[in-house]
């Protein structure tokens, strides 16, 4: 997980402010420290939204020890692109302090026909069997985030998430005669950073990213050393349409890995022993738009 770590760091690095701007002290979308901006009012709230393209990088998972590590990339179909939302509400309670819900819907199906055998969960699928695949991961994020910057149009802000997942994750041979399906539920911690800085009246480019890497015992008081991550990272550039900041489209370029790796308590399968290895890297191209709804 070193690469994670060390893409956090620097994505962190580049959302630091770099561009410093001469501004008409006239002109309300550029003002000076000491001049108002009488058409802000708190609190607000901004819908945003994002349609593009998902492309799989690298995708593997194992349930069971001594099992199949499995590459859907290569084996399972995920060699194509898949289409990727992304929705969220950001509530402004003053110039510093904001919560931001997220909903990313995450369902990856295909099929594929097996090229070598292959065993999960202690179920054994046999080379040549057509199968279908079914990776639905979504989840919902809510976060709290403090803004160093005062200035309506951009943001220097970091602040904590708590994101829940909703995994349904299924081997399914086409005959319908074999099914492996796990589900897992439950709470992950996430630090959060985020930025949104002008290049000039009308451009800005920002930056968000969610992360969060440990060894899960430390913080669920367990006593397996199940080890789990998250990378999401995010590099935008856009435009104002307006003078007031009410809409603001963007192009977005996204990275979405993690998983974990270990034997939880619970081992989940009346077949299986708790293993699980699952790792996943993602790329995303998106388009999207800010709104703001009052």
């Amino acid at each position: 997980m070193k690469p994670i770590a060390l893409i956090l760091s620097l994505l962190a690095l580049w959302s630091a402010p770099v561009f410093a701007q001469d501004s008409d002290p006239t002109e309300v979308t550029n003002p000076t420290p000491t001049q108002e901006i009488t058409w802000v009012r708190y609190p607000r709230l901004h819908a945003v939204a994002e349609l593009g393209s998902l492309a799989v990088l690298d995708h593997k998972i194992q349930f069971s020890q001594n099992n199949t590590l499995f590459d859907y990339r290569a084996d399972g179909g995920q060699d194509t692109l898949f289409t990727a939302v992304k929705l969220s509400l950001d509530f402004e309670f003053d110039p510093h302090h904001s919560l931001t819900f997220l909903y990313q819907p995450l369902s990856l199906t295909s099929q594929a026909v097996l090229r070598s055998d292959m065993r999960q969960d202690n179920v054994s699928f046999a080379q040549g069997t057509p199968m279908k695949f079914l990776y639905d991961f979504p989840f919902f994020r809510l976060s709290y985030l403090y803004d160093f910057n005062t200035d309506p149009f951009e943001e220097l802000a970091a602040g904590v998430s708590l994101q829940m997942r909703d995994a349904v994750i299924e081997f399914e041979s086409l005959k319908g005669d074999q099914l492996v399906s796990q589900r897992d539920v439950g709470p992950v911690p996430v630090l959060k950073f985020r930025s949104r800085h002008r290049l000039n009246d009308t451009w800005w480019w920002g930056s968000e990213v969610d992360g969060f890497y440990a060894p899960i015992r430390y913080l669920n008081g367990g006593t397996t050393d199940v080890i789990g991550a998250i990378l999401d990272a995010n590099l935008r550039i856009g435009a104002v349409l307006d003078d007031q900041d009410k809409f603001a489209p963007y192009l977005n370029l996204r990275y979405l890995g993690g998983g974990g790796v270990g034997t939880s308590r619970d081992p989940g399968s009346p077949t299986g022993d708790g293993y699980v290895n699952n790792w996943l890297h993602f790329f995303i191209l998106s388009v999207g738009i800010r709104t703001n709804l009052f």
